[in-house]
């Protein structure tokens, strides 16, 4: 099979999980919602890693597995081993949307930082590295001369990812908390619409959303009480060991061998305490 011809399948793939995304019927504005049954399986940062995904789908075994839903965020610029290898984290994204293809009523995604940048092109810098360029490069050498139709329908993709998502047992998921200063002033209101460029931008409640770091317990609290929720399931913030504890805040990280995710039972409730029992690490399954 030829680039191009693979560049053709990969946009008919993005731009179709494209259009689930939108048209969830789980979404209103850019929250997700799920019930009080089955299980839900949240996932930290994937960042490209191949492995922690594939294990991923023998664990939620999706197709003998109906009453199970997972939800995946920050799937792009990987770190590669060295700096002269590429950033191929177009694969892992690509397969993904394929997931959502194949079971679009069990495999969900939230919008993360690094995607968000993708998408405006704000380019971060990570160890010395550009990482919007080395996913373009990375593109290239996939795609060739479709290259360009694979970053459009990336974009497209990209757009279409809602912000967080609300569980009946009142646990939150998205892919970070603002920061301290921004949790009493947050613009709650963009959780009931479709984020706009001026969202997305910084200083827009989307982009704080997705950026926020170093969250205090005390500004966990207080974005809880406005919100209504009691934990919080979030990724973003490196975790060498895979998870760690942030006062309501449970932080998960999937994109290393120590990589965890986290089972959840929807029909309960749950203590900080208990769903830190709950984590699982991806070296744990065959």
């Amino acid at each position: 099979m030829s680039k191009t011809t693979d560049a053709v399948a990969a946009c008919e793939t993005l731009r179709e999980a494209a259009r689930l995304n939108r048209e969830d019927p789980n979404r209103s504005g850019s929250l997700l919602t799920f019930g009080a049954g089955g299980q839900l399986v949240m996932t930290g940062d994937l960042h490209g890693h191949l492995r922690n995904f594939e294990k991923l789908q023998r664990f939620c075994a999706l197709q003998r597995s109906p009453a199970r839903v997972v939800v995946l965020h920050e799937l792009i610029h990987a770190e590669p081993e060295s700096p002269a290898l590429p950033d191929l984290s177009i694969d892992l994204l690509v397969r993904a949307a394929a997931w959502k293809c194949e079971f679009p009523d069990n495999v969900f995604f939230l919008q993360s930082n690094h995607e968000l940048s993708q998408l405006c092109g704000h380019e971060i810098s990570k160890g010395g590295r550009y990482v919007l360029a080395d996913f373009e490069r990375g593109v290239a050498l996939r795609y060739g001369a479709g290259t360009a139709d694979v970053l459009d329908a990336v974009r497209e993709y990209i757009a279409s990812l809602p912000l967080a998502a609300r569980l009946a047992n009142r646990i939150f998921l998205s892919h970070s908390l603002p920061d301290a200063f921004y949790v009493r002033h947050f613009d709650l209101t963009v959780f009931e619409r479709e984020p706009t460029p001026e969202d997305m931008a910084p200083g827009g409640p989307a982009y704080a959303l997705v950026w926020g770091r170093f969250q205090s317990p005390e500004a966990v609290e207080a974005f809880a009480r406005r919100l209504g929720v009691e934990l919080f399931l979030v990724g973003h913030t490196p975790q060498e060991m895979g998870y760690a504890r942030v006062g309501r805040m449970l932080i998960l990280a999937s994109d290393h061998a120590h990589g965890v995710f986290l089972p959840i039972d929807l029909s309960r409730t749950y203590t900080l305490a208990e769903l830190e029992r709950n984590v699982r690490k991806f070296v744990s399954v065959e």
